[in-house]
């Protein structure tokens, strides 16, 4: 017996590495930077709501998710119509790809970037199209415009770039997407946006206001901390949001999901302040790592990116012999998040012993 006939693509797929706690081959406490999650406890008033909607958890979760439907309208300025939710950001990725590409068609991409693009198209049958990264980590818009063929189907644009944490610069995005055919989607994936603080950088979703062929995606795990209950959302013109709605897992988005997603939204404040928190623990980390010799890409996100070359290896290990995770790609280079200050100050320990400029 040779068991169930699977798809042959599944062959062909790359598995998607999450970020994984130390070793523990230390007794220092351990802190995990390998996967961009908030150091933070959740926002204030997060957790009542979350206690409040576990006690109707016998029961299904609004399909529409209509009260936070509502206010993601309210707080964007945008008709609800335009709005679709999904299992964090991701699961609506997978829906983009599934409402716009299969067998035959083509999806482009800066590479690297965001690790799920080509699991999602090879699962949907289509073809992956990567476009190397400039040498400053930011995406080649002419090189990716230039890439775009009859059978590209959908675009995305990660800004800023996980893993690089380069961002998108606006003037630039409206010029590649003066080159787009109208028929093509462009995602312009802001998981990290509110940890920007360039004027240049894009905006989302003032651009997609413009350009039917333009949708945005955002996220609830990284700056609102709440990874572990898995809400996103996407904001298109209608054709695309329905299309998302209609592919969407029914119930995917659970009540606990919806009440702890409002009630994150009402604590804005607070969110400013720990925002604020982590880009100033960013600005000290790079600051600290330019005096040990980093010359660095300046990051937008909530992580810092290095490449390493052949002393990988040896990084990683440095890191776990001190209880410190952080997140490799391949021979490419390492993402490292910034969480707690002790974290922090325990990373630039490790990292100053392989700066280019001890090495020179």
């Amino acid at each position: 017996m040779t068991g169930p006939r699977l798809r042959h693509t599944l062959a062909q797929l790359p598995a998607y590495a999450a970020g994984r706690p130390p070793r523990g081959e230390s007794d220092l406490p351990p802190y995990k930077l390998s996967s961009n999650e908030n150091p933070h406890e959740p926002l204030p008033g997060v957790l009542a709501a979350i206690t409040a909607a576990a006690s109707a958890t016998n029961r299904y979760p609004d399909p529409m998710s209509t009260d936070l439907v509502a206010a993601l309208a309210k707080r964007h300025d945008v008709p609800s119509s335009h709005i679709a939710l999904g299992t964090g950001s991701v699961g609506l990725l997978q829906q983009v790809v599934q409402i716009t590409a299969g067998p035959g068609d083509e999806v482009l991409f800066a590479w690297r970037s965001f690790e799920a693009y080509p699991i999602m198209t090879i699962i949907a049958g289509a073809t992956a199209v990567q476009v190397p990264l400039r040498a400053d980590e930011s995406h080649d818009l002419d090189a990716m415009a230039d890439a775009i063929t009859d059978r590209t189907r959908l675009i995305f644009v990660c800004t800023p770039n996980n893993p690089t944490g380069a961002i998108v610069r606006q003037d630039d995005l409206d010029r590649f997407l003066d080159r787009v055919p109208d028929d093509v989607l462009v995602v312009v994936d802001e998981a990290y946006v509110e940890f920007v603080r360039d004027d240049a950088a894009v905006r989302g979703i003032d651009t997609y206001r413009d350009r039917p062929n333009v949708a945005v995606l955002r996220t609830f795990s990284k700056a609102y901390g709440l990874a572990g209950i898995r809400v996103g959302f996407a904001i298109a013109h209608p054709p695309v949001a329905l299309a998302l709605r209609q592919t969407q897992v029914p119930f995917g988005v659970s009540t606990i999901a919806q009440a702890a997603a409002i009630a994150s939204l009402d604590a804005e404040a607070a969110l400013l302040e720990r925002v604020a928190h982590l880009v100033s623990e960013r600005d000290r980390v790079e600051a600290a790592m330019f005096d040990q010799g980093w010359r660095l890409p300046a990051s937008q996100a909530n992580f810092v990116w290095l490449r390493l070359g052949d002393r990988i290896d040896e990084f990683v290990e440095a890191c776990e012999e001190v209880n410190l995770s952080v997140r490799r790609y391949g021979d490419d280079g390492v993402r490292v998040t910034i969480g707690e200050v002790t974290a922090n100050d325990r990373f630039l320990g490790v990292v100053g012993a392989y700066a280019p400029a001890t090495h020179r």
